[in-house]
């Protein structure tokens, strides 16, 4: 377990822009891949977007892709989501997540290949 901490969240209108930040700390050398998960009321968790450790391979879920952009600095040990033109839908908690299977080179989906989950921060898009 990698303790994690996300910030950035907040209460905007639709069309804003937010970014979100995740902080890792602990034994960083054995974190690779990382990820954006997101819970909407009543809903699954669902993934959002993933980096690799190198930050060469991304991924995104189809309604994240165009508008939403996940980057990492392992300097600062800051992986970050920047999301633009958000929409009502995407009001959730969303959550970080870091896998610690060594992996440089690959992003990471699957939720189940996660290790550690920071507690999330709300965002709420208003129409």
């Amino acid at each position: 377990q990698v303790p994690l901490v996300e910030s950035g969240g907040g209460l905007v209108q639709a069309g804003a822009s937010l970014r979100l930040s995740c902080v890792f700390s602990g034994r960083t050398v054995n974190i690779f891949g990382m990820g954006w998960f997101r819970q909407a009321p009543g809903k699954e968790r669902d993934f959002v977007a993933a980096i690799s450790r190198n930050g060469g391979d991304t991924r995104y879920a189809d309604s994240a892709k165009g508008r939403f952009t996940i980057s990492r600095d392992n300097d600062k040990k800051t992986i970050y989501l920047q999301m633009n033109s958000l929409k009502p839908e995407d009001t959730a908690i969303y959550y970080c997540a870091a896998s610690q299977r060594p992996n440089y080179f690959d992003a990471v989906v699957a939720p189940n290949e996660y290790d550690s989950w920071g507690q999330g921060t709300q965002v709420t898009v208003s129409s």
